[in-house]
């Protein structure tokens, strides 16, 4: 029979194998999605407006949950956003018929009252999904924006 001060190496040893073995059958969530800000204004006019634009697109076999909570809220310095918090519905990308998901779509004017530098600050919040998981995810942006 061993002694246990023998088994213990043996007992770390295989806990640490079923334990990288777990984390590798597990995946990353921020791997499933891209969030783009694209299509953004990044210079305007005082007193013209501008518009913020914020995309999810989820990767093969995943999707952004439309039964979890989404939001989405906005600030600007310099700049007023002509909304401050939005959720699903504010989405301008709606599903076709047949499919089960769509990707979410934001498009928000905002106003830039004095030249200067702003930006909008935006916080998101939502929930990315495949078979195996659901994962709540927090991104936060800051994007500048030149006002002439």
């Amino acid at each position: 029979m061993l002694h246990p001060r023998r088994l213990a190496p043996v007992v770390a040893l295989w806990g640490a194998l079923v334990w990288t073995q777990a984390r590798a059958d597990e995946v990353d969530p921020t791997s499933l999605y891209e969030v783009s800000t694209e299509g953004t204004s990044t210079k305007v006019k005082a007193g013209e407006k501008g518009v913020f634009v914020l995309s999810i697109k989820s990767k093969q076999g995943a999707h952004v949950s439309d039964e979890a909570p989404l939001k989405l809220q906005l600030k600007g310095t310099q700049l007023a956003p002509a909304k401050e918090q939005l959720g699903r519905e504010d989405s301008v990308a709606k599903k076709a018929e047949g499919q089960s998901f769509v990707d979410p779509r934001f498009e928000v004017p905002f106003t830039a009252a004095a030249a200067g530098k702003g930006t909008v600050d935006a916080k998101l919040t939502f929930f990315i999904c495949t078979e195996k998981l659901c994962a709540r995810q927090q991104k936060t942006f800051s994007i500048p924006v030149e006002v002439q």
